[in-house]
């Protein structure tokens, strides 16, 4: 068996799906199918009874892309309470965790409202916010001219 440390936690074990060879600098190990592995990795941390570790969270947001910001505003939390969670300086709230677990299972089980809504928070941060906002009447109704 091979300690998947690779992952970000230190509680992953693979029976199969690696393969082992030599490289310059000793012992190599490929997983054959390192997105499907962390899908059932997620999947079943989603699942798990008992509080999500802060190494957990941070899979869990990562697998999902999203940055802190996106996910702490998805799930209705400050950007520095999910960092906290992250590094086990802080417990996550119940219903914070049971939405988590829902937004993942959501985001795997191809959930199109989910995904919609992980990719308009990714796309938010990435975006640049100036301050002044402009807009503009048409056909008697205001937009955004922006």
């Amino acid at each position: 068996m091979y300690h998947y440390i690779e992952s970000g936690l230190k509680n992953i074990w693979l029976r199969n799906g690696y393969v082992e060879h030599d490289t310059p600098y000793g012992k190599g190990v490929s997983v054959e199918d390192v997105t499907g592995l962390h899908e059932a990795i997620a999947l079943q941390l989603a699942k798990k009874p008992g509080k999500l570790t802060g190494p957990e969270i941070r899979f869990l947001r990562k697998e999902m892309e999203m940055s802190q910001t996106s996910l702490a505003s998805f799930i209705g939390v400050s950007a520095q309470s999910l960092a906290l969670w992250e590094k086990s300086k802080g417990r996550i709230t119940v219903p914070a965790e049971r939405l988590l677990r829902l937004i993942v299972k959501g985001h795997y089980n191809g959930n199109v409202t989910i995904r919609r809504a992980i990719e308009v928070l990714n796309s938010l941060d990435v975006e640049k916010h100036e301050s002044k906002l402009v807009f503009q009447e048409t056909d008697k109704k205001w937009k955004s001219a922006a």
